[in-house]
């Protein structure tokens, strides 16, 4: 294998997001793919589990440990590319380089998001309670299945609403309370310091965004020491409005920047 990809999802979401990617990549003949699903959610929906942005490096890191894999690209969309960063700064030796897509610096929310930095006190409360009631066996046994790959392909024929994804309904029917709340809350946490990252980055940000500002957003990346920027035409779901163009700039890049014979 020429290197190892890891590519995390974001709120409420699972590893299903990147089902397509991994199926049309032409990095799969030769680059190991690794989609975890984060704790909290999918298959690693565990109810009594504590959640934070320290036990969700922490578990990439056991993945890699596991793959025997020294060190990795991280991708990332959404909370997935925030943790891609908190990962390369809390284990600089484990990243080769960085995917950043649609990435979330809180100082550029716009819409909704803007109230999550004021809400995360809420959102912690909330989180608290709950696992305090699935420490005494409340919480649900079966959550809804979320197929993204087929949501993805139902969407561009149409038939469902864009808007739709990330609607508190459909969120909380596949994802647990606490794991929701918290992932909301770290969506608001502040970057780390990105200037002492000094692994190549690529972010790929959406020109029309419905959540974040894409000037502020540019501000934000430029701390970033060696950082491509590219701009797609899309609001937020760029895995689902722009795949083709998203696969083809990450395989670019990735021939570009010599790392097809990365780690």
């Amino acid at each position: 294998m020429n290197g190892t990809l890891v590519l995390l999802h974001g709120v409420a979401s699972n590893s299903a997001r990147w089902a397509e990617f991994a199926e049309r990549t032409r990095l799969k003949d030769s680059w190991r793919l690794l989609r975890p699903d984060l704790r909290g959610n999918g298959a690693a929906a565990s109810p009594r589990t504590r959640l934070g942005m320290d036990v969700w490096c922490g578990d990439i890191a056991k993945l890699l440990d596991a793959e025997r894999c020294e060190r990795a690209v991280i991708g990332g969309h959404c909370l997935g590319a925030n943790i891609a960063l908190h990962f390369a700064a809390r284990f600089p030796g484990r990243v080769s380089a960085i995917v950043l897509i649609e990435p979330m610096p809180r100082e550029a929310f716009v819409g909704s998001a803007a109230w999550l930095p004021f809400l995360r006190p809420l959102l912690y409360l909330i989180y608290g309670a709950a696992r305090a009631l699935n420490s005494c066996g409340l919480y649900r046994r079966r959550l809804a299945p979320l197929d993204l790959r087929e949501w993805d392909r139902v969407t561009r024929r149409g038939e469902r609403k864009l808007s739709m994804l990330a609607t508190l309904g459909i969120d909380l029917a596949a994802t647990p309370l606490a794991a929701y709340m918290r992932m909301l809350a770290a969506t608001a946490e502040p970057w780390p310091d990105v200037a002492a990252i000094r692994v190549p980055v690529l972010a790929l940000i959406s020109s029309r965004s419905s959540m974040t500002d894409p000037v502020r957003t540019r501000r934000a990346l430029a701390a970033l020491p060696d950082c491509d920027l590219v701009e797609l035409d899309a609001v937020h779901w760029i895995p689902t409005e722009q795949p083709d163009a998203m696969r083809t700039t990450i395989e670019d890049w990735i021939s570009k920047r010599g790392l097809e014979t990365g780690p």
